[in-house]
């Protein structure tokens, strides 16, 4: 209900969350009232819907009025707003951070160890696209 949303929101810090992660679909104006009655950061993910893909929770959730921000992910990005909600918490919690770090550096060598990594580097982004310094 309204009511239990707003309470949820409101009480929040003083249960000792920091960051709110709120994923929804159609409308999708769960994060936005989160928002409104919270000082901590919302993520909203919008979700996959029937008719129009996620577009319509996409376009709710980065609608929101100045002075209540939602930081928006992708269509289904879940993943990426557990990221952000990391990254948000690495400046205060230093196993965080370094947890973060050690996700980065774990991205960056499994692409060095893609087949398409092991190919000299020609000045170009991806196969056969000319680099913008070119």
């Amino acid at each position: 209900t309204p009511d239990r949303l707003f309470a949820y929101a409101e009480q929040a810090s003083g249960r000792g969350i920091e960051v709110i992660i709120a994923g929804a679909g159609g409308a999708a104006h769960l994060a936005g009232m989160l928002a409104a009655k919270t000082h901590l950061p919302v993520i909203g993910v919008p979700m996959p819907t029937e008719n129009l893909h996620g577009l319509d929770s996409l376009l709710s959730i980065v609608q929101m009025p100045r002075g209540i921000p939602v930081a928006t992910v992708a269509i289904g990005g879940a993943e990426n707003a557990g990221l952000l909600a990391a990254q948000i918490l690495a400046g205060r919690y230093p196993a965080i951070a370094a947890r973060v770090k050690l996700f980065r550096q774990t991205q960056t060598d499994n692409v060095l160890q893609s087949p398409e990594a092991k190919g000299p580097v020609t000045g170009t982004q991806g196969p056969g696209r000319p680099s913008r310094r070119s």
